[in-house]
């Protein structure tokens, strides 16, 4: 099998695709460690050694309308997470501050919900705003499902990348989440772009989805274009309906981000939530074909210390220029 990796890797460093029969292969019949290491060279042609970092803020938090089966924040789940409708001001520029200080590249402001109001968004415009004022941060927003109109506002307000994780893929969502679509999510990544910005999109592994299913969904992002793509393990939360699923083994988080960067290969593969799960052995994530990471705190659980990850990456040769 060590003939189809090297044939794979050859024609992905000379910018062929990556077709999904042959992602089902290499995910079926290719040596683990082979395949880790020939995405990291896929990673190292494409990327070299930068290094993408982005934080987040909990900027409205809980009492969400919809059903997503692995989330604290649904009013539908008994989780005991903070509610409020929105962030304060000094609470948000202080880790914004931090962020900056310690050479982040983007800081998004995320809500829970279906969607915000325009009214919603008129006061994060403030915050963004004191944002863009005191630090060298860029701008992203995670703000549920968008209108046009919402799209554009976000884009007004300084905000250059939008946030949207289709979470799994369109075969499997329905088993994930039933009060919005999959189409939605696609709909609103595409009226961010035509909004002028960015596009920040990925999902989570390990809510019981097949490994085909994670191939769908890496070919879908591909399909999307989208430019930076977060890989969520999943957190199991007491109170919400994945909170008994077993965490995944680290071999197979590699596998799938090696799969995710073979067919993915020019887009920024960034851990998200969930790493902490796994140790130090959260590190070799990034010598599987991931070159970005979510530092400081997620939305509802603890991440690491944002010092400890940065010299980690470092030592490993990353820089963040």
């Amino acid at each position: 099998m060590a003939s189809l990796i090297q044939e794979t890797l050859t024609t992905v460093l000379d910018g062929v695709p990556v077709d999904r029969q042959t992602a089902l292969q290499l995910a079926a019949d290719a040596d683990r460690e082979e395949l880790w290491a020939a995405a990291d060279r896929v990673r190292d042609h494409f990327h070299g050694t930068d290094f993408s970092l982005c934080s987040i803020i909990n900027a409205r938090s809980g009492k969400c309308s919809e059903d997503c089966r692995f989330c604290a924040q649904s009013a539908r789940h008994h989780t005991g997470v903070a509610e409020y409708e929105i962030a304060a001001m000094e609470q948000a520029l202080a880790l914004a501050g931090e962020n900056d200080r310690h050479g982040v590249h983007r800081f998004s402001l995320v809500t829970s919900g279906r969607s915000v109001s325009m009214d919603l968004l008129d006061q994060f415009a403030e915050i963004y705003q004191a944002i863009g004022r005191r630090t060298s941060l860029q701008l992203c927003g995670s703000m549920g499902l968008l209108t046009p109109e919402k799209a554009r506002r976000l884009k007004e307000m300084g905000v250059s990348r939008y946030h949207c994780n289709l979470e799994a893929c369109r075969n499997f969502f329905p088993r994930v989440c039933t009060t919005h679509t999959w189409e939605e999510k696609t709909a609103t990544l595409k009226m961010a772009r035509e909004a002028g910005m960015s596009l920040c999109s990925g999902g989570i592994i390990g809510m019981g989805e097949s490994t085909a299913d994670r191939i769908d969904l890496a070919l879908e992002l591909r399909e999307l274009a989208v430019d930076s793509i977060p890989l969520n393990i999943l957190t199991p939360i007491a109170g919400t309906p994945l909170a008994d699923r077993e965490p995944l083994a680290v071999e197979e988080v590699l596998t799938a981000i090696a799969l995710f960067r073979f067919i993915n290969p020019q887009v920024v593969i960034r851990i998200a939530g969930g790493r902490q799960q796994l140790g130090r052995d959260q590190y070799r994530c990034f010598t599987a074909g991931a070159n970005g990471a979510m530092v400081g705190n997620y939305l509802t659980t603890i991440g690491n210390a944002m010092e400890d990850d940065l010299r980690t990456f470092s030592g490993m040769g990353f820089t963040f220029a």
